[in-house]
């Protein structure tokens, strides 16, 4: 007699020896118990889960007519496994359940002839069924000749389809069956069922080379008895860990250990001591990153998770389960997923690698020289004691003028000769200290640096784009009379002229600097302009009270003069202000609230002026202004003592301050 390998000889024959896929087992019992057992199936799932098998066991169900002692009327969810229909279904011969390949049997011709013989009744058995294995290799035209006959077939015919491919079935097919997903087999129960295997073979093994079969089948049984028939043809006397490994190709659960013990450690050398121990042995290496893989994965879970809530996470032998919590104790959950990332990363590289060795070492030793992780709460204290040691407080001694731009805050002194900030400002000068803080400032300076013949200093990043230091007040400080003499440029704001003393006193108010936006108009030339300005625009308040889109035109309009007796007003003819000022009812807004302001009936003219020009405008004064107070937030935050601090200690550049909008 031939031999029969162990994956047909222990093939389960009946629901209780189905392994791993106790939900179908369970559903399909309940089923036939009350009689409610559909007529057509669904068995999807990956290779070797027991698809097929299950469709047998289903038949001998329904059809086993029981022994002579134990007779069956109806179908049962424990067959017998002794009469002719058990024996003739689990051997294949029977002629009423018929097993047929989808890849061979997949035209319309053949489901018609199948179609034609459902009418007839079984010849001994209670059902007809039909068995199609890797039925996703139908054509479309047979299933659409299938639709009508699975929908509504016989009473006594059964159809069990079984696929690996459920994707590629119809939907109208699926919508016309009853779908049995079978799950992948946990690693413990298929080593649970490998153990019952060689204890009735009377072959000993050891677990640790239960585990490696176990895991290399990767959740199908089938794989598992062709890797256990593999194993046993090695050596029949004795299965250990470390021979199934030798013979399987694969690295043992130990030297997996110890390299994932390398990682953990940071030992780059013993990493690849291992790595090259297996490639002289001729394992896989794609092989050995895979299983390094699952094996970091574990890491993390055993870490993340109690000792007593792994669980299912872990499909592991005790033993293993053991040594993996004991190596994931020694470093933190970040550290560990810091390589499980590191090295998922990188693992399809080491696989399409044409040099997979050199990879895999090259990932290795990045990964064990990986920088140790320093939580943020220690540098955000390292930066704190930087900044004390820096000078972060004022120290003792007289104080100094208010820092700008380009000077250091008072007891401070300018960034270290050779640091980023002071590369990036070529400043090499400090202030003058405290003479008690001055051994310490002299103790903590490091030698200055020789700069090259003919090197000439960048610009300071904080003396970029800076606002003038003598902010223009406001409008209305500058509008008020004054008995005395002005000093200096900061009176007024001057336009740069060539002609022009810029030392000298001078009470025009000319157009806005350069750096700021440009404006519709410019700024008036004499005091009297100016006040009539600071009269318009409380007239002007006074009308946006009562109708704020007229104060919107108004701020338009060019302010002639004002006085309590007249008021002239200057604008575009034929622009949209004229008109809409030029209003009966705009004109009584505007003459009310003249009226409020100076105490007395005040005559309107409006005079007509052109687009271009200097226009003293309320818009335009209002819109320097806030460029004015934009321009001195900028310089008082380019001044602060801790916006340079801080660029110092980061070694940082300031390139721009955003301010809020009025």
């Amino acid at each position: 007699m031939s031999y029969v390998v162990l994956a047909r000889k222990w093939r389960p024959m009946s629901f209780e020896d189905l392994v791993g896929q106790g939900h179908v087992s369970q559903t399909l019992g309940n089923a036939i118990k009350a009689g409610r057992v559909a007529h057509a199936f669904l068995f999807t799932g990956v290779r070797g889960v027991g698809k097929t098998t299950s469709a047998r066991i289903l038949a001998k169900a329904l059809n086993c007519m029981g022994t002579k002692e134990a007779p069956h009327d109806g179908p049962t969810v424990t067959p017998c496994l002794k009469c002719p229909a058990c024996t003739e279904i689990a051997a294949g011969t029977d002629v009423d359940v018929r097993e047929i390949d989808g890849a061979s049997y997949n035209g319309v011709d053949e489901v018609r002839k199948l179609q034609d013989s459902l009418p007839y009744r079984p010849a001994r058995d209670r059902h007809k069924i039909f068995i199609v294995d890797e039925v996703h290799m139908l054509s479309q035209s047979a299933w659409n000749a299938f639709l009508k006959t699975l929908e509504e077939p016989p009473p006594h015919v059964k159809f069990i389809f079984a696929t690996t491919e459920v994707h590629k079935v119809p939907v109208t097919i699926l919508s016309r069956v009853q779908r049995f997903d079978f799950k992948l087999i946990p690693t413990q129960l298929i080593a649970k069922r490998l153990r019952h295997v060689l204890d009735t073979e009377k072959i000993p093994a050891d677990d640790t080379a239960l585990a490696v079969v176990a895991r290399q089948a990767a959740g199908s049984m089938r794989d598992a008895m062709s890797l256990l028939d593999q194993v046993i043809a090695w050596n029949d006397q004795g299965l250990t860990g470390e021979g199934v490994a030798r013979v399987l190709g694969v690295a043992s659960r130990q030297v997996l250990h110890d390299l994932a013990a390398a990682l953990v450690d940071g030992n780059a050398a013993r990493a690849l001591g291992i790595v090259g121990e297996l490639s002289n042995q001729g394992y896989d290496v794609s092989v050995v990153a895979r299983d390094t893989l699952s094996l970091l994965r574990d890491l993390v879970v055993a870490k993340v998770c109690a000792p007593g809530d792994t669980g299912d996470l872990l499909d592991l032998a005790d033993e293993e389960r053991k040594d993996v919590s004991a190596l994931a104790g020694r470093a933190g959950e970040e550290d560990l997923l810091r390589l499980h990332q590191g090295f998922s990363a990188s693992y399809d590289d080491v696989v399409r690698s044409s040099q997979p060795r050199a990879a895999l070492e090259m990932l290795l030793v990045r990964l064990a020289r990986r920088p140790p992780l320093v939580p943020v709460d220690d540098l955000i204290g390292r930066l704190l004691q930087l900044e004390k040691r820096l000078g972060g407080a004022p120290r003792g001694g007289p104080p100094g003028p208010a820092p700008g731009p380009g000077r250091p805050p008072p007891g401070r002194p300018d960034p270290r000769p050779g640091s980023p900030a002071d590369r990036g400002s070529g400043r090499e000068s400090r202030t003058a200290p405290s003479p008690a803080a001055a051994p310490a400032e002299r103790a903590e300076e490091p030698p200055r640096r020789a700069e090259p013949p003919g090197f000439v200093p960048p610009p300071s990043p904080f003396e970029e784009r800076s606002a003038p230091s003598n902010v223009p007040p406001p409008l209305e400080a500058r509008a008020a009379p004054s008995n005395a003499t002005p000093s200096g440029p900061s009176n007024a704001v001057a336009a740069p002229q060539p002609s022009a003393t810029p030392s000298g006193p001078s009470n025009a108010v000319a157009a806005p600097q350069p750096s700021a936006p440009r404006t519709n108009g410019a700024t008036p030339a004499d005091p009297e302009t100016l006040r009539a300005l600071v009269e318009f625009r409380a007239v002007v308040e006074r009308v946006r009270l009562a109708r704020p889109e007229l104060a919107a035109f108004l701020n338009h309009a060019v302010v002639v003069s004002a006085t309590p007796e007249r008021l002239v007003l200057g604008l575009e003819a034929g622009s949209v202000f004229e008109r809409n000022v030029k209003e009966p009812a705009s004109l009584a807004v505007l003459a009310r609230a003249a009226h409020e302001h100076f105490g007395r009936q005040t005559e309107i003219v409006f005079e007509s002026t052109s687009g271009g020009g200097a226009r003293a405008t309320v818009s335009a004064t209002e819109e320097r202004e806030r460029e004015e107070r934009k321009q001195a937030a900028k310089s008082r935050a380019k001044a602060h003592p801790r916006i340079a601090q801080a660029a110092e200690i980061l070694g940082a550049r300031l390139k721009d301050i955003q301010v809020p909008e009025d």
